[in-house]
């Protein structure tokens, strides 16, 4: 296979990824994957002939075995990224202009680094470290150093998460990018007919659906999965709060059908969130990982953040975020998603052309806003007059200007149309916020969060409580 450069490259790149998720035939699979094994050897070619390979490294195509990524990463990633990747992860000191930081910590590891640190302007911190490093990578020391001087997960977090420490990760030809990254063994889901649409699912139906297939994982293969999930979303510039400090004991293998495989993940207890419960998912077809979701929940109600990769738009999103949802219900017992004005478009360009707003309302989603509902009803009378119409972008602007909702059925009682957290957060930031319960406060700390959750739901006054600081 030949590229002309590193645009068609990408494009070619992304083509064969998303046949191999959606293969109609084991041929056709295994020739995609033998041609995305091609394509370090490609990307090496074009860099030796000089070509720019920066188009490799933009946010929609990164990720591309061959190429690289710079990029600031909290220190849950930075960790795991060294444990994984060793010397194919620095410091990219030439990307670094925020050095304040790093001349309030260094004092702490290496003493006689005051010496310039607190009285010399313009001081060396890049070659304090590479002294320090010895033979070792700079991250390699810097980590082990923060690691050895403090011991809690939160303390050390804080230090390096303060120094915003940009990494250049070279991918080579790892298994961590989305060229080569697959789960073992796994059977193939084949498509030989037609794609599943919008119109052959129901969210509506998802109490009454079968139970999906569930497996608690044993410790060690769920540390793998959920290592796997960091450096899916790593590759890609992103990190998941849920990833990084997932709990290896806590993960469970979710069957959603026809290829799809949901790792379904709880949160560490030393990083878990003060109120909300978070659970998060990798997303995986026929072994190629396609998204992730996240969900934060409250009593029945929870914030659902759903990403599905670019690469694998047209394919059966539906039915994929069907059973997203369904596991949610299954596994969580919450009943009633909430949207963020942002994932449908709000202050989203990439959201707005993506044509997400529909995509939720087509699914039963509606606006939290009246003003918004009636505005939504007048653009679906028009869609429905003419076929050929398209909801202008300013109009669309409007549209996606408050969180939607979708409850499912016989909970619709619109209860979390105008709560916030986050005024629930402002309005008690004196002090007077609500404890939880005694039997709440025991949940939250137990470890995993379902049976919080669980109990929760049995905490009437307490739901009301904080229903009532939360709306406006």
């Amino acid at each position: 296979m030949r590229s002309a450069g590193p645009k068609a490259l990408a494009r070619r790149h992304e083509e064969l990824l998303f046949q191999r998720a959606y293969p109609g035939s084991e041929k056709e699979a295994l020739a995609a994957d033998r041609q995305l094994s091609q394509i370090a050897g490609q990307v090496e070619a074009l860099r030796a002939s000089g070509r720019d390979l920066t188009p490799l490294e933009e946010y929609d195509t990164c990720g591309i075995a061959g190429s690289g990524i710079t990029a600031v990463f909290s220190y849950g990633v930075a960790r795991h990224l060294l444990r994984a990747h060793g010397d194919a992860v620095d410091i990219e000191w030439d990307a670094y202009d925020c050095r304040d930081p790093l001349g309030r910590l260094l004092p702490q590891l290496l003493p006689l680094s005051a010496e310039d640190a607190l009285v010399e302007a313009h001081v060396p911190y890049r070659d304090w470290v590479h002294a320090a490093a010895g033979t070792r990578s700079d991250l390699a020391w810097l980590v082990e150093a923060i690691e050895a001087r403090w011991r809690g997960s939160r303390q050390r977090a804080e230090r390096y998460d303060a120094l915003q420490l940009p990494l250049r990760w070279n991918f080579g030809v790892s298994t961590a990018t989305r060229t080569l990254m697959r789960l073992p063994g796994r059977e193939l889901f084949l498509h030989t007919e037609p794609y599943l649409t919008r119109k052959d699912v129901s969210l509506d139906a998802i109490p009454k659906l079968p139970a999906l297939a569930v497996r608690k994982l044993p410790r060690a293969l769920g540390a793998v999965m959920l290592a796997l999930a960091r450096d899916t979303s790593a590759v890609r510039y992103r990190e998941l709060h849920g990833f990084t400090w997932g709990d290896p004991r806590h993960v469970y293998e979710i069957d959603g059908g026809r290829g799809l495989k949901f790792y379904f993940s709880s949160v560490l207890p030393a990083h878990r969130l003060p109120l909300r419960a978070c659970h998060s998912m990798s997303l995986w077809k026929n072994g190629v990982p396609v998204g992730y979701f996240e969900g934060l929940s409250l009593f029945e109600r929870m914030e659902a953040g759903f990403n599905l990769y670019y690469t694998f738009r047209a394919g059966e999103t539906a039915y994929l975020y069907t059973k997203v949802l369904q596991a949610c219900h299954q596994m969580l017992g919450v009943t009633t998603f909430v949207l963020d004005p942002y994932q449908v478009g709000h202050e989203n360009p990439e959201g707005l052309e993506s044509g997400a707003f529909w995509f939720y309302r087509k699914l039963g989603y509606r606006s939290t806003d009246a003003a918004i509902g009636a505005l939504i009803a007048k653009e679906e009378a028009r869609i429905k007059r003419d076929a050929r119409y398209r909801t202008p972008v300013e109009t669309l602007k409007r549209l996606v200007a408050a969180a939607m909702v979708y409850e499912l059925p016989g909970h619709e009682a619109g209860d979390w149309d105008q709560f916030q957290l986050r005024r629930m957060g402002l309005r008690t930031a004196d002090g007077t916020a609500p404890k939880l319960p005694r039997a709440l406060e025991k949940a939250k700390a137990a470890p995993e969060e379902i049976r919080y959750l669980e109990l929760m739901r049995k905490e009437p006054q307490f739901r009301q409580q904080v229903l009532d600081l939360g709306r406006p």
